[in-house]
């Protein structure tokens, strides 16, 4: 049930995205119109920062060469874009 909640919820985001971005090309968009747009896309570019990290981990876990970012020599690398990692820790194996 909540995949497809989030499924649903992206669908429509990108729907109203689309209209918004019409009433930007057809100069007929409200101030509210313009805040919403660059909320949408926000959260647009945030979920594909975050699709993208989750692919570079799963090459990354199988020994590929990945696009990381160090921030020192003894920092675990992160495999991230921004906003795009969920948490900061290195992955654990499971018991």
């Amino acid at each position: 049930m909540e995949e497809q909640l989030y499924r649903t919820i992206g669908k429509i985001t990108l729907e109203k995205h689309e209209s918004l971005q019409s009433k930007l090309s057809d100069d007929t968009a409200t101030s509210q119109d313009i805040q919403n747009a660059a909320l949408l896309e926000e959260i647009i570019a945030l979920a594909r920062n975050r699709l993208s990290v989750a692919r570079n981990e799963q090459l990354a876990e199988k020994g590929k060469d990945v696009w990381v970012e160090r921030t020192s020599e003894s920092h675990y690398p992160h495999i991230r874009l921004h906003g795009g990692a969920l948490e900061d820790d290195p992955p654990t194996e499971k018991m």
